[in-house]
């Protein structure tokens, strides 16, 4: 039997998944927290985009995240549609003691959806350690109207953190071709 004949394991997926939101909710946080099981209580902006890849498993089943960390900040928003292509899921986060962060939810929505029709999205109210300062029923409210699945999550506690990424990996595989 040679080398090729020898039976290969099949490849792990790989999925692009976009973490987006308004500057300050704290996506970089939530990202390392996920990737190095560690928060940094200094921040730092994200200029333009970062990116990191970390293995989820769902179902038993390995499968490689690509995570496009896209910075908020207005400034950016002329190019940030050049890292939408490709996307199989986005996670629209905005911070629970921000309420700008959630009123700027749909335009997340509608400016990546634009770039990526069908992209599943999930909805993820940060920052659930501190005072709400948005109401939980203005959130679900939202969701609902537009079919979004929703969690909360704290990148200080860790609450909710694995979830969210193995939301963002499940959404990614109902997208798969």
């Amino acid at each position: 039997m040679g080398l090729t004949d020898q039976p290969q394991a099949p490849a792990t997926p790989v999925f692009k998944v976009i973490v987006a939101g308004d500057g300050g909710v704290g996506k970089t946080s939530l990202i390392r927290r996920y990737c190095s099981g560690k928060f940094q209580e200094s921040r730092v902006m994200t200029i333009g985009v970062d990116f990191q890849t970390q293995v989820v498993e769902i179902n038993k089943k390995p499968v490689k995240l690509s995570i496009w960390d896209i910075a908020g900040q207005e400034r950016f928003g002329s190019f940030r549609a050049s890292f939408y292509r490709g996307a199989k899921a986005v996670a629209l986060v905005y911070d629970v003691t921000d309420p700008v962060s959630l009123t700027s939810l749909p335009n997340w929505h509608t400016e990546i959806a634009r770039v990526v029709p069908g992209v599943r999205f999930l909805v993820v109210g940060n920052k659930v350690d501190l005072e709400r300062q948005v109401p939980k029923e203005k959130v679900i409210a939202w969701t609902r109207s537009n079919s979004l699945p929703y969690l909360e999550t704290s990148a200080k506690t860790g609450q909710g953190v694995r979830l969210f990424f193995e939301g963002l990996a499940r959404l990614a595989l109902t997208t798969q071709s």
